[in-house]
């Protein structure tokens, strides 16, 4: 698979949402030191380096939602 190119299969829900969740990546990535190619291509990143990214990315979706949930429920 050359450079830039992705399999996968992943379809966001919310398409407008693709936006805020690249801005997400880079956020966390910022916070974390680690320095996300400019050309988009992962492969020579370590695979902790990705992982925390993406572990720290879900952690905070997870935080969010549960908060948008907590505020609903409390009525």
């Amino acid at each position: 698979m050359g450079a830039g190119q992705s399999r996968t299969s992943n379809t966001l829900v919310v398409p407008q949402a693709n936006q805020a969740l690249e801005q997400l990546k880079y956020e966390v990535a910022q916070e974390l030191g680690i320095q996300i190619p400019q050309d988009g291509y992962y492969g020579y990143m370590a695979t902790r380096d990705t992982g925390a990214i993406g572990g720290h990315i879900t952690r905070r979706l997870v935080e969010i939602a549960e908060s948008q949930l907590a505020g609903q429920f409390r009525r």
